[in-house]
C-alpha cells in the first residue's frame, strides 16, 4: 500500500490564503494589529523585568493603571505621546523606521 504524501503549507501561504495577500487592506490591518500586540507585550515584559507594577509605571508616565493594562493588551488605542512616555519611564530607546516607496528612512 502506497503512503499518501501530506501536503504542507508555509505560514506565508496560509496568511495569503486566509488573511489576504501583502498589500491588500485585510493584510495591512492584520499586520498592523499584530505589531501593536507585540509592542504591548514588549512593554509588559520590560515592565516586569524592571519589577514595576502597572500602577507604578502608570504613576511614572502620568496615567492610570487601567491605561497601562490597556496598552499592554494592545497598543492600538495609545497616543504616540503616551508610548514615548512609557518607553522613557522604562529607560528604553525608541527608533523609528519609515518605509516610503521601497526606500527606508531612519530617524534617530
Amino acid at each position: 500500500m502506497a503512503k499518501k504524501k501530506i501536503k504542507t503549507y508555509s505560514l506565508s501561504d496560509l496568511k495569503d490564503k486566509y488573511i489576504g495577500k501583502p498589500g491588500t487592506n485585510e493584510r495591512e490591518i492584520y499586520e498592523y494589529e499584530l505589531r501593536m500586540e507585540l509592542l504591548g507585550r514588549m512593554i509588559r515584559n520590560v515592565r516586569l523585568q524592571k519589577h514595576l507594577t502597572q500602577e507604578e509605571l502608570g504613576r511614572l508616565v502620568g496615567v492610570g493603571k487601567a491605561q497601562i493594562s490597556k496598552l499592554e493588551n494592545s497598543a492600538n488605542s495609545a497616543r504616540i505621546e503616551t508610548l514615548l512616555k512609557v518607553f522613557h519611564a522604562l529607560n528604553a530607546e525608541v527608533h523609528f523606521t519609515i518605509k516610503m516607496s521601497q526606500q527606508y528612512i531612519q530617524l534617530p
